[in-house]
């Protein structure tokens, strides 16, 4: 089912879970087990992120280096394909446009539709380590909206349709010279044919409330759905917002710096905020909440039983 269709259809909010594919080595039955605790609050769809292949320069024995494409995970089709087959809710891989050529796209998409999957997120994707700006690969994409367009232009060809779910940043993307403009790219994916809209992680509600009102302003219709994700260490104070340009409230930085030699404390106080955060979003009328995992389940489950 595309999940237009089961935010279309739903009487109320639901929980949806987003998980990172494993590194290579592990089992598909740890894959499995590391799933199955969210499975008791009936996600109806899992997402599956992509990572773009890093790059490897080795030397060589005549004192030259070459060039090497490193895929250290599991890739995502592998991973779409275990849960389809041990679970009973939809996947909806993420498509990152970074690395990719149009050719390369076309052969991923066609490769979801054999395997049956109607769903995907719409990426542009992460520069390169090193990399000051972003640099599409030769034929490929340089926005998140051409890929946009690409998919369509593949479901033309094909007789078939994607659900294409696309992200925003309701403090801006990093690259944006404001929020404003941010907006008006987000509104060329929808344009281009998005049907909903997935945050990145926020740590403070009046943010998204502030984003939501501005995109429908803007035009924007189409379900926005708020991404959250609950800090477990006191070092994530510094490193998320380095990593994902965010902001964290004084409030909740200054009690996790406070208890920065407890582990345990910090996990508490990181839960115990996210959990707030959700039951504020379901008051506000949302129609989903997307909670990013991180290859951790404990706090999320005890976020799902409190909300959910």
């Amino acid at each position: 089912m595309k999940i237009s269709d089961i935010l279309s259809r739903s009487e109320r909010p639901f929980p949806s879970i987003e998980i990172v594919p494993p590194l290579k080595g592990i089992s598909k039955e740890e894959l499995i087990a590391s799933i199955a605790p969210f499975m008791d609050f009936h996600p109806p769809y899992i997402n599956v992120t992509c990572h773009r292949d890093e790059v490897e320069y080795r030397p060589e024995a005549d004192g030259s280096y070459t060039r090497h494409t490193v895929r250290r995970r599991i890739s995502e089709t592998a991973v779409c394909a275990v849960i389809q087959a041990r679970f009973d809710t939809e996947v909806v891989p993420h498509l990152i446009g970074a690395g990719m050529t149009r050719e390369r796209m076309e052969s991923q998409l066609q490769d979801l539709r054999f395997m049956g999957i109607e769903n995907v997120l719409a990426l542009r994707g992460d520069c390169l380590a090193g990399e000051k700006r972003f640099t599409p690969e030769p034929g490929g994409y340089r926005y998140a909206s051409e890929l946009v367009e690409d998919i369509r232009r593949f479901e033309s060809k094909q007789g078939s349709t994607f659900c294409i779910g696309v992200g925003a940043y309701p403090e801006k993307h990093f690259e944006a010279p404001n929020l404003e403009m941010d907006i008006q790219n987000l509104k060329r994916k929808v344009d281009a044919g998005a049907d909903y809209i997935i945050t990145q992680m926020f740590f403070d509600n009046a943010v998204f409330y502030a984003f939501r009102d501005k995109c429908r302003s803007a035009g924007i219709n189409v379900p926005i759905i708020p991404g959250l994700k609950p800090l477990s260490t006191a070092r994530q104070v510094e490193a998320l917002p380095e990593a994902f340009s965010l902001d964290i409230p004084l409030a909740l930085a200054s009690e996790m710096r406070a208890h920065a030699d407890d582990k345990e404390a910090c996990y508490t106080i990181g839960t115990r905020w996210c959990a707030a955060q959700c039951a504020d979003l379901l008051r506000h009328e949302v129609p989903a909440v997307h909670f990013y995992t991180m290859g951790r389940a404990d706090n999320i489950v005890t976020i799902l039983k409190e909300c959910f």
